[in-house]
């Protein structure tokens, strides 16, 4: 019975962010220019870390890692985006629609633990240099790696599960640019209450454990940074997780801010705002923000630039 109630509405309807033809036109201008910006430096990011021995550290493996999340992230949901600014096509299909939006849970949740095991890391270099090897051996990395793509498809699952029971009966228009699970689920014609309820505890339990990791590594860390005589000293040891905090602030606030409510409290307005900081503003952040406060990074995309003009000639 829930299935044939779903497949009643074969297409839903994006509202988009705005009527205006004169605002459309400057977002997608907007959009496209941070999305090629996005695909440039998350790309560039993985390829500098491939092409350059020195990069090959637990740090920029995962970093590489996170470079092809945000990439992927981004590309999930500004392409759809793009195409609405420009054709005023709101349409999506009831398919694409929650492939979209299990995708964008998957990746969501799989860049939590990643920021996690990031923030381990740290937590591995400052606190405990001398076992450091130890601590991040390559199969640690590994394991932390297939560890967090396995939380985010199983919230993944989850999801697609709650979402499977929905009657959406003859509503289809979704007030938000993207397929996302809040505005969906405040579209359905039955009682969500349970559903809201399971994909609460999962999302929750997924933002709560790893920013818990983060919260006791950092505390840690600056424990550790604290103890340091030497004013250089600490200046360095702090510089080394300075990108990863501000990159994880920025992440876990948007998130928190956007999903640890019920749905009845979206808000059209504060909310579009809050997702298009987390699926288009941050993607293009994180390469920026660990490259242009990042010596090595620098330094080893000179080495990479010069080894090519070396082969040239």
């Amino acid at each position: 019975m829930g299935r044939r109630n779903i497949t009643q509405v074969s297409d839903f309807i994006l509202m988009g962010l705005t009527d205006s033809a004169e605002i459309r036109l400057v977002l997608f201008t907007l959009f496209l220019l941070m999305y090629l910006i996005t695909v440039l430096g998350n790309v560039g990011m993985i390829l500098i870390i491939r092409l350059d021995p020195q990069l090959h550290t637990p740090m920029y493996f995962f970093l590489s890692h996170l470079s092809f999340l945000d990439l992927s992230y981004s590309s999930v949901i500004t392409p759809k985006t793009l195409d609405n600014l420009l054709t005023s096509n709101k349409y999506i299909s009831y398919l694409n629609c929650f492939i979209q939006m299990n995708c964008f849970v998957f990746l969501g949740a799989t860049e939590c633990f990643f920021l996690s095991s990031m923030a381990y890391d740290r937590y591995g270099a400052i606190c405990n240099p001398l076992h450091y090897p130890v601590v991040m051996s390559t199969r640690r990395c590994c394991s932390l790696v297939f560890g967090s793509y396995l939380i985010g498809f199983t919230d993944s699952i989850v999801n697609v599960l709650c979402m499977s029971r929905l009657h959406f009966c003859n509503s289809s228009v979704i007030y938000h640019f993207f397929c996302d699970a809040p505005p969906v689920l405040a579209l359905s014609c039955t009682d969500t209450h349970d559903i809201e309820i399971i994909i609460s505890i999962f999302a929750g339990s997924t933002l709560v454990v790893s920013l818990i990791t983060i919260s006791v590594s950092y505390v840690s860390i600056l424990s550790t940074i604290l103890k340091i005589n030497s004013t250089s000293g600490k200046r360095k040891a702090f510089s080394t997780c300075a990108s990863h905090l501000l990159a994880v602030t920025i992440f876990y606030g948007t998130m928190i801010f956007t999903y640890l409510k019920p749905s009845k409290s979206y808000s059209l307005g504060k909310d579009q705002v809050a997702s298009v900081f987390y699926t288009i503003v941050i993607p293009m952040l994180n390469p920026l923000i660990y490259s242009l406060r990042n010596k090595e990074v620098k330094n080893a995309f000179s080495r990479v630039i010069q080894k090519r003009k070396v082969s040239k000639q």
